[in-house]
């Protein structure tokens, strides 16, 4: 056999020896080597599939040790791993303590920064490109962004902005007609236009600026906008709405193309002033599967190489997730109510709503990744009569917080907000982990927070949430339900009230939403122990269960709150100060939860056993507790210094 042209790859530098006619092969191996390892090691695999040739191309042009290139959302960075010194390393993806799978500033000097959000590579590459301006450094910005993130509120912002400043900056428009599932939006229809015209690889007509953007300059907004419209309608030469942002617009061309992308690259890479250059990909590319299904391929499990067939574990029960639970109980209960509408930003298939967009296609909206517009646009929905279900990741969420606070809260419309992977969400890490959302909502008037202890109760809550006409929000984890019978009833039960699930005299466990079980279990592992304790289905972390938490605080002499968010300013914190407010003891209550610092990747149960936070670190912390308290009892009584947990 021959050998393999990406065994002499480590660096960018050996890639630049091959010479153009060799990159075809180079890049064919290269698709082999991600699809066997995301094969076995589930990954993100059609983005990546798809920027091939691409990210060979700007590595082959460009030298970014020295200059910048900036991923948005960084899911599709993986080719760029594997050619910047981390291909021996590269079968570890998305494993604990292995390679993460999106662009991270501790793993290596070519991503210079760490990112998993949408929208963010343009403001990132241009603010490099001002502080080099004004250090006197000379360098290039490369911000490589998807055509789903093009549409992000914040990559608009920046485009306005940049082409304002005129700074030297490449932006990569890499366009797929995809971001997960298919892109939406008139910005996306306009980009589909280009794309059907002749693809063209020289663009250097002067067009006169038929548009000042700011309004300063004495055009309203109004006629900015009928002249965008009016553009687009007249399908003037492609590209032109950058052009009037103040880019130099390429393209379209063809992104596996070797010639034309380094003979643009190489043209355009030395132009002052921001340039934008449109590529054309494929989703997918070079494997049959992906391509045929790129959505299903977005973040695959494991498949078969040979056929793409995606794997289901042997003898495993089939085990029913959150989403799914949520997916399901929605299309339910909007058969019998029609006000009821669902909202998601990009995440249809993650969140579980695509079964209600199926269902019910005239109440659905997908707004593309443009979470502050799908909360201001719930805000709407809600004022207009309707019932909207904002099915979103705690994560994601936090990118509309001035929204949940401004056109929901202030408003006292009702809106239900669907949490989706809160918690710890494994292989995902730092960028996606849902562990602030409590301490970040709990503190704005009027908001109703809840986490169901399995499905049944998942279905309960959003039911509850949907008929109180406020704003809700129920956060559930990315696992399968605990609970095997989801043919329940749906019960109900009153705002802010907390449920008994065993008692015990030894102290309680109050748990929130994905702990109860958790706690259930720790329960029996210290009943075993001759340990008897109560353990409470907190149920809402606001507002609080405040009745029964006092009676628990008089009648026992330690609780322990357990939850998978941040102590800081989550529901333990919320718990503190209620028995502080109350001037009750609260040298009785510690707090079990995620500490103050980012938790890196790995799979979820590892993630909280590791923090302490499975049945066995319960209780073991509990126990700990018990003599700790003993210990100190005795301790006070000679007068000695207390000891703390």
């Amino acid at each position: 056999t021959m050998s393999k042209l990406l065994d002499g790859i480590e660096f960018p530098e050996d890639l630049k020896k091959l010479t153009i006619d060799d990159l075809p092969r180079l890049a064919s191996e290269i698709r082999e080597f991600i699809i066997d390892v995301v094969s076995k090691n589930p990954g993100h695999l059609a983005s990546n599939l798809g920027v091939v040739e691409l990210t060979i191309a700007l590595h082959y042009c460009f030298d970014f040790k020295r200059d910048k290139i900036v991923w948005d959302v960084g899911h599709q960075a993986y080719v760029h791993k594997v050619l910047t010194g981390r291909k021996s390393r590269f079968p570890t993806l998305r494993q604990y303590k292995g390679l993460s799978g999106f662009p991270c500033k501790t793993e290596s000097i070519y991503d210079p920064f760490t990112c998993g959000h949408s929208g963010s590579a343009i403001s990132a590459a241009m603010g490099v490109s001002c502080a080099d301006e004004i250090l006197g450094c000379k360098r290039s910005h490369v911000a490589i962004v998807g055509d789903g993130a093009i549409g992000a509120g914040m990559s608009l912002e920046a485009l306005n902005h940049a082409g304002d400043l005129k700074k030297n900056l490449l932006v990569v428009l890499n366009d797929n007609e995809m971001s997960i599932s298919n892109t939406v939006g008139a910005f996306s229809k306009y980009l589909t236009k280009i794309r059907t015209l002749p693809l063209f690889t020289d663009l250097k007509k002067d067009f006169h600026h038929l548009l000042s953007i700011l309004p300063v300059f004495g055009k309203s907004v109004e006629k900015t906008l009928e002249h965008v419209v009016e553009l687009i309608k007249r399908g003037t030469a492609p590209g032109q709405i950058f052009e009037d942002l103040g880019f130099s617009y390429f393209g379209p061309i063809d992104g596996h193309d070797f010639r034309a992308l380094i003979g643009t690259l190489n043209d355009i890479k030395n132009l002052n002033g921001p340039v934008l250059l449109h590529v054309i990909t494929e989703k997918g590319r070079g494997f049959e599967p992906a391509y045929q299904n790129p959505t299903q391929f977005h973040s695959s499990g494991k498949f078969e190489m040979c056929n793409g067939k995606i794997q289901q574990t042997a003898n495993e029960p089939k085990r029913v997730s959150y989403t799914k639970v949520f997916g399901d109980t929605l299309v339910e209960l909007a058969k019998s109510d029609h006000k009821i509408v669902g909202i998601t930003a990009a995440m249809p298939d993650g969140t579980g709503i695509v079964s209600f967009s199926k269902k019910f296609p005239e109440r659905f909206y997908d707004v593309g990744i443009c979470e502050q517009h799908a909360v201001g646009l719930a805000n709407g929905l809600s004022a207009g009569g309707l019932k909207p279900v904002v099915a979103v990741y705690s994560t994601f969420l936090q990118r509309a917080y001035d929204q949940v606070f401004h056109d929901v809260c202030l408003q006292q419309n009702g809106i239900v907000f669907a949490l989706d992977r809160a918690g710890v969400v494994g292989n995902d890490g730092p960028t996606h982990n849902g562990v602030f959302d409590i301490s970040y909502l709990r503190n704005l008037p009027g908001i109703i927070l809840m986490a169901p202890k399995d499905g049944n109760e998942l279905k309960s809550m959003l039911k509850i949430a949907i008929d109180s006409g406020k704003a809700v929000v129920i956060r559930y984890p990315k696992e399968d339900v605990p609970d095997e019978n989801l043919a329940g009833p749906y019960e109900t039960f009153d705002i802010g009230k907390a449920a008994v699930l065993r008692e015990g005299t030894d102290g309680v466990l109050l748990a929130y939403g994905a702990m109860v079980y958790r706690c259930l279990h720790a329960a029996e592992k210290l009943s075993a122990r001759g340990i008897e304790v109560t353990v409470v289905n907190a149920r809402f972390a606001k507002p609080l269960d405040k009745e029964l938490i006092l009676e628990l605080v008089g009648n026992h002499r330690l609780i322990i709150t357990v939850e998978d968010h941040a102590l800081m300013g989550g529901f333990g914190s919320a718990v503190l100060e209620l028995v502080s407010d109350e001037r009750e003891d609260v040298t009785k209550i510690l707090r079990m939860g995620i500490p103050d610092r980012f938790i890196e990747h790995g799979p979820r149960d590892l993630m909280l056993k590791n923090m302490g936070l499975d049945e066995d670190g319960i209780a073991d912390k509990f126990v700990t507790a018990l003599e700790l308290m003993d210990i100190n009892s005795s301790l006070n009584k000679t007068g000695k210094r207390r000891l703390s947990v």
